[in-house]
């Protein structure tokens, strides 16, 4: 991918007229009937539009080119809606979907010019709308006018998003490139099974009169099983839609779970997806995102899930609705004991970062499953229309990401939340089956929604924050401690640490330039008396201040960065000859241990670091490619400690070593955290 998108710049460079016409075919396509629903113009404009923050091409001339194709390809759709007008109503597509015609024909029949404006940026009717101006034969003076405004807000805002990320690439890559990698993450896995659920919902209502009469048919064709089965797909009832559809994907997971059980236990240890995801997951952790991440692994814990349970038994009890309360019971009483038994007879090795506890399938994800399942097949029935579906959506989005940040975390292995998912939507399905044929009172919803999820949301407000602490020690893969001698290092094991900041991108691996062995508080005590300051760690509270306005650079905090996972034990500041300039030393701790004294080593970089405010929203301390000036003013500062310095034989850069193990101890207060 480096090598590619090398090659891409370069041409680029060299040919940005080319270039422009390259973003004039993107647009075209995405403007055009039919082409339009296929042609993914968003992902691709977007990267045009981190080229141009790169500066690798010129942002309005990007913008022209984009708002020129989309509408030259919206005026290619008008013509065509109104060359062929309702003869295309009789052609594929639009013979099998029909909505996509009718869709635009209810928007320019409310308000044309607004229609035109709204279709833009809607990506399933973009390409549409246009058609069916011109299949209504809507006047050139009217359109043409709102057509281009149109494509020229729309050329500019679609390429706004990687146009920003562009610029601030260098800014913010250097300290919080796992994180957006992280987020970005999270949110492809939200996507994708609100997707999945919606669709699923929506495929299943649609056919769910087929899937009854061929449950009918086979019920009449089998005497014997199909005494029991009836039961379930009697049309005479009105719960048999969603019994039928029910029973039909209870059967499809069932059939999933059986053989997933079967590989996973069949393997008898992690499977290859899970090692690779856990070693990606491991190589994106960082300290802006453990936190929060860990605040919501923890809300699929007993702490959350319990007092918002108790909520709804006793709302049942309250309304005597001694069914749906027997069956609320029964769905938890029963998920505990599965998720027991099934930890305790499967073997299957945990993650290196995990000592102890549940391991397949995960308790926290089966339970959270089958609370929120089952809580959406309790009120799901009672809801109007499409708004059945929703229940489903939360409990999707819900799970999806306890799951991520546990496997984020390193709390299970992929099988561990996956089999639990499998096994919970199994368990809530059969409960869902049997509570559905049973119940017939309806179910004031409402109120039992409000208490639910309110008290959901508050248990997790509470209990998240106060629990991230004990969920990030718990599930910390503390590295194995070498012994080395302390002179063996001092006089060339030091070459065989690293000597740069391991990085996704070559330009953000900062020379690794001091190591330090000893303990820290002696030279924290040196930097201090020279005008260095410590900063602790900037979390989510102090990265908040980087949108302050009017605040000046030097009260911005550093963001941490991140070695092997690890943010810094040790981030001290100098300022530098300029206002928007100050020298920083990281550094990070080792796995080695110097002997004979147990004598710690650290290692990291002196960076000199620039503000730079983007788009004059957000300021951000930028570390600069250079870093013999902070090196130098780190060297002068600690003179009077055992120093020596020599180039890496890796990159030829000088390292500092210095040793604070043999300076006596002061009368100082302790190091902050």
């Amino acid at each position: 991918m480096d090598s590619w998108f090398d090659g891409l710049l370069d041409w680029i460079t060299a040919h940005p007229v080319a270039a422009g016409a390259v973003v004039f075919l993107i647009a075209l396509s995405d403007s055009l009937i039919i082409l339009g629903a296929i042609v993914p113009a968003l992902p691709l404009l977007i990267g045009v539009g981190v080229l141009i923050g790169l500066g690798e091409l010129s942002g309005p001339y990007a913008v022209v080119c984009a708002a020129l194709g989309a509408f030259v390809g919206d005026g290619l759709s008008f013509w065509v809606g109104r060359r062929w007008g309702p003869q295309l109503r009789g052609h594929w597509p639009f013979n099998k979907y029909p909505q996509f015609l009718e869709r635009g024909e209810r928007l320019l029949r409310r308000n044309s010019v607004k229609a035109i404006l709204i279709a833009r940026y809607v990506g399933p009717i973009r390409p549409f709308v246009p058609a069916v101006a011109g299949m209504l034969h809507m006047p050139l003076r009217r359109y043409l006018p709102v057509s281009a405004i149109a494509g020229l807000s729309w050329g500019f805002l679609f390429l706004l998003p990687g146009w920003a990320l562009g610029h601030a690439y260098d800014a913010v890559a250097a300290v919080a490139g796992r994180l957006a990698v992280v987020v970005a993450l999270l949110l492809v896995v939200l996507a994708l099974i609100w997707a999945v659920v919606l669709y699923t919902y929506r495929w299943f209502a649609a056919h769910a009169d087929a899937l009854l009469a061929r449950g009918l048919a086979w019920s009449r064709a089998h005497p014997v099983l199909g005494r029991y089965s009836v039961a379930v797909f009697d049309p005479n009832r009105r719960e048999t839609v969603s019994l039928a559809v029910l029973a039909v994907v209870l059967l499809l997971v069932a059939w999933v779970l059986f053989g997933f059980l079967a590989l996973v236990v069949g393997h008898g240890k992690p499977l290859a997806l899970d090692l690779w995801l856990f070693e990606l997951m491991h190589s994106l952790r960082n300290p802006l995102a453990d936190r929060p991440l860990a605040a919501i692994a923890a809300i699929g814990d007993a702490d959350v899930l319990t007092p918002a349970s108790l909520a709804v038994l006793g709302y049942l009890a309250w309304r005597k609705r001694w069914l749906a309360a027997g069956h609320w019971l029964a769905a938890i009483a029963f998920g505990l004991a599965l998720t027991a038994w099934l930890g305790a007879v499967i073997d299957i090795p945990k993650p290196p970062t995990v000592a102890s506890g549940f391991g397949f399938p995960s308790i926290a994800v089966t339970m959270t499953t089958i609370i929120f399942g089952f809580f959406a097949v309790l009120i799901a029935r009672e809801l109007p229309g499409r708004d059945r579906m929703w229940p489903y959506v939360v409990a999707g989005v819900v799970v999806s990401t306890i799951g991520f940040a546990r496997v984020y975390l390193g709390a299970h292995w992929l099988s561990d939340v996956v089999g639990g998912v499998l096994l919970g939507v199994v368990w809530l399905l059969i409960l869902g089956v049997a509570y559905r044929r049973r119940t017939k009172r309806s179910l004031w919803v409402k109120p039992l929604a409000w208490i639910f999820y309110g008290v959901f949301a508050a248990a997790a407000l509470w209990h998240g924050p106060r629990a991230v602490d004990g969920m990030l020690n718990r599930f910390d893969a503390t590295p194995v401690s070498v012994a080395r001698p302390l002179e063996d290092w001092w006089r060339d094991a030091w070459r065989v640490l690293p000597a740069t900041r391991n990085e996704f991108d070559d330009e953000q691996r900062w020379p690794l330039d001091v190591q330090v062995a000893g303990p820290l508080l002696p030279l924290v005590h040196r930097l201090e008396s020279d005008g260095w300051r410590l900063q602790p760690q900037a979390g989510w509270e102090r990265a908040l201040q980087l949108l302050k306005a009017g605040v000046p650079p030097r009260e911005h905090p550093v963001l941490p960065a991140t070695l092997d996972t690890h943010a810094e034990s040790l981030l001290m500041l100098k300022p530098g000859p300029r206002p928007d300039q100050q020298y920083a030393l990281r550094l990070w701790a080792t796995p080695l241990m110097l002997q004979p004294n147990q004598t710690p080593l650290w290692i990291g970089g002196a960076q000199t670091l620039r503000h730079q405010t983007l788009f004059g929203l957000v300021g951000l301390w930028r570390p600069l490619p250079d870093a013999d000036a902070s090196l130098s003013v780190l060297t002068q500062a600690v003179q009077d400690l055992p120093q020596a310095s020599s180039p890496h034989p890796s990159t030829g850069l000088p390292v500092l070593r210095l040793r604070t193990d043999e300076v006596g101890p002061e009368p100082v207060a302790p190091l902050k955290p």
